[in-house]
């Protein structure tokens, strides 16, 4: 059965995709059904919807961030449109100025991306001084033919790192997650007009990138993120809070996943922490809900995946865990080469790990580490997989490859 893959790690937002039939071996050359050089400069995952490829970027020669629309079928430039002309803002070394992934529902897109406002002020949470770019976050709708429907901004945003928040689609509602180093908050935004239809103070003020997943759980819709000194969950109705656990650090990047039983997190920074959480808590959690927790192998930027009774994560530095999901029991724990930065997918029973360098390194989880394969596209990778009609799309750092017939 083909799916789309509407927004940041595919339909569940999980990056598990139930095709068949997905490629396994591929090099630069072979099984490659075509490359397209993409203009500009970005991290952004790319969307796919039908026919239709969505990709967010900056054009910095221009101080642009765009979006683009391309033809699934030969890669070939339908539309692109400035979202946002601004300076550009300070980021750490492993951002970009379009780290965003847009999202969809066939009907509207949704892009997000910093507009700085003219300023430089001294960073705040940081080891070394230094002046830095505050601003605010813009959300903006599109329509499939790339007419804007509505742009608006929604609150201030300040962080050395540079800015990142994947949209969410809920119902009638589009989700933004504005943790900063300032007066962060939660944003559900109507998606036919952009007005603000709830906002909710974040406890803490620390910059983390976390994408809310959102699950019903035990007769209660669920929105989980861990960001901001603590994993939390909302009602995604009203912003209103169902429980936390404090910490286990204080900057989370990866997003979490949902096994039926628990949901996982992994980060962060200043420390590692894996933790497994029962969902049916009230209030504070901490000493009460955490099922298992492990330190070793954990990731801070990217995020895990569950695959049947598995869950599999991979380190910053290339180093990849199988847990069986229910007891936290560790399986193995392997290196697999290089640093990796992009989230892990799955599709077939198998795992798609892929690294900085852009190999992929296709793995077969159960109790022994079994590598599939591992293939090369000769392009670094900063973006996250995707996988929609039996192809998976890779952006590279000059390049989207879709692979497959």
């Amino acid at each position: 059965m083909a799916e789309n893959w509407p927004g940041w790690r595919g339909p569940r937002g999980d990056g598990t995709s139930l095709e068949k039939g997905v490629p396994v071996k591929w090099s630069a050359t072979e099984n490659v059904a075509w490359k397209m050089k993409v203009p500009g400069r970005g991290h952004s995952s790319p969307v796919i919807w039908g026919d239709r490829v969505l990709l967010a970027s900056c054009l910095p020669e221009k101080e642009q961030r765009i979006l683009l629309c391309l033809d699934r079928r030969t890669g070939r430039e339908l539309w692109r449109r400035v979202v946002v002309k601004s300076g550009l803002e300070t980021l750490h070394r492993l951002n970009s100025r379009a780290s965003g992934t847009p999202a969809t529902d066939g009907k509207l897109i949704f892009a997000t991306f910093m507009k700085i406002d003219g300023r430089k002020v001294p960073a705040p949470n940081v080891g070394a001084a230094r002046l830095i770019t505050p601003g605010t976050i813009v959300v903006a709708a599109f329509d499939m033919d790339g007419r804007q429907k509505w742009n608006v901004e929604i609150g201030e945003f300040i962080s050395a790192h540079g800015f990142n928040s994947c949209p969410v689609i809920y119902e009638d509602l589009v989700i933004i997650n504005g943790d900063h180093d300032g007066k962060s908050y939660m944003a559900a935004l109507d998606r036919e007009t952009g007005k603000v239809r709830w906002k909710v103070k974040r406890e803490h003020g620390i910059r983390s990138y976390g994408t809310p997943i959102i699950r019903k759980v035990g007769g209660r819709n669920q929105m989980v993120l861990a960001g901001s000194k603590a994993v939390t969950s909302y009602d995604p109705d009203t912003g209103r809070q169902h429980w936390t656990v404090d910490g286990p650090t204080e900057q989370f990047v990866a997003s979490m996943v949902f096994d039926g039983s628990h949901f996982f997190v992994t980060g962060g920074f200043p420390e590692r922490h894996i933790l497994a959480i029962r969902p049916d808590g009230k209030g504070n959690v901490t000493e009460t809900h955490i099922a298992w927790r492990a330190r070793r192998g954990a990731s801070y930027v990217p995020s895990p995946i569950v695959v049947g009774k598995y869950f599999l994560v991979v380190a910053d530095s290339g180093v990849a865990s199988c847990f069986l999901a229910k007891t936290g029991e560790r399986l193995w724990m392997e290196r697999l080469g290089g640093g990796h930065s992009a989230s892990t997918i799955s599709a077939g029973g198998l795992v798609y790990f892929v690294s900085d360098k852009g190999v992929t390194s296709v793995v077969k989880p159960g109790p022994k580490f079994e590598v599939m394969a591992k293939n090369e596209i000769g392009e670094l990778v900063s973006s996250s997989p995707a996988i929609s009609q039996g192809q998976i799309f890779i952006r590279g750092e000059k390049h989207l490859f879709c692979v497959g017939r």
